[in-house]
């Protein structure tokens, strides 16, 4: 499908060439082609369909509709914990916000300002509190739920650029996370406001949530805002808040002595949806 184009070095590309070839690519209903393509996927990166609520890979008429596949409701059981893993996937980066610092890799950090479009008061509600940054690889299952229960009061879509999020990558570009295109989504709990940030990359065709439904595309050239407050959008632990077509990778952000992480969790350990992420202070 897009291994010819995706070698090609990004500068190569008009901005979002790869982005939106592939996102085009995955969202056709290709009949057979579409097959192949998916079963072609699932060797390449090993995934386990026994996990999926429907393991035909001939059922999904898109890439699209697979990559986005819904698990079977016994698949992931959720922990005893106060804050649960959001997501299947790897640990980029986890622990405390240093004043407004975020450690991304070795030599390598971006504030919380940057991160949520250049909102400074927003910001300051997570002076010294803790953050995780949670990557989703190709193989991992591509849909994001809820930590804690939460009521729905903004979501913001930042532009950015759409550099690949991979933990090479994290290593190698400064201040990444707060670059690259993302979505915002403020929520109230009973511990305070929570953040929850879903970072594009580079073969993101979009970012959903299950409140807006698609919000990229269309891709609008500044930081849009829509607020709640007028609706009671309260969203459980475990339940899906958004998906990625195509992976990418999630940041959180809590306040001040709110939580304590599992002290299991490691950075580049493995994490997944249901397991015990933190419990409170």
């Amino acid at each position: 499908m897009s291994d010819r184009l995706a070698v090609l070095p990004q500068y190569l590309l008009p901005k979002g060439a790869l982005t939106n070839f592939a996102g085009r690519v995955a969202g056709a209903k290709g009949g057979a082609y579409t097959t192949r393509l998916i079963r072609w996927f699932v060797g390449r990166y090993n995934v386990n369909m026994d996990e999926a609520f429907d393991p035909d890979i001939a059922h999904y008429k898109t890439f699209n509709e697979f990559f986005t596949r819904a698990l079977r409701p016994d698949a992931r059981p959720l922990a005893d914990a106060a804050y649960i893993c959001p997501v299947d996937g790897r640990i980029s980066q986890f622990g405390d916000i240093e004043d407004d610092q975020i450690f991304q890799a070795k030599g390598h950090k971006f504030s919380t300002t940057a991160l949520v479009g250049g909102d400074a008061q927003l910001a300051a509600q997570f002076q010294h509190g803790s953050f995780a940054n949670l990557y989703l690889s190709p193989r991992d299952y591509h849909r994001i739920h809820m930590p804690i229960d939460g009521k729905l009061t903004r979501m913001i879509y930042v532009p950015g650029e759409l550099f690949s999020v991979n933990p090479t990558t994290a290593r190698g570009i400064p201040g990444l996370f707060a670059r690259n295109e993302r979505v915002v989504c403020v929520f109230d709990t009973a511990h305070g406001p929570f953040v929850m940030t879903l970072v594009g990359a580079t073969i993101v065709g979009s970012m959903a949530t299950v409140w807006h439904g698609v919000v990229n595309p269309p891709r609008l050239p500044q930081v849009t805002e829509w607020k709640y407050d007028d609706q009671n959008i309260v969203l459980k632990k475990g339940d899906e808040l958004g998906r990625f077509l195509l992976g990418s990778t999630v940041v959180m952000l809590f306040q001040k002595d709110v939580l304590k992480f599992n002290p299991a969790w490691q950075p580049a350990g493995p994490v997944r949806l249901g397991e015990e992420m933190a419990q409170t202070k």
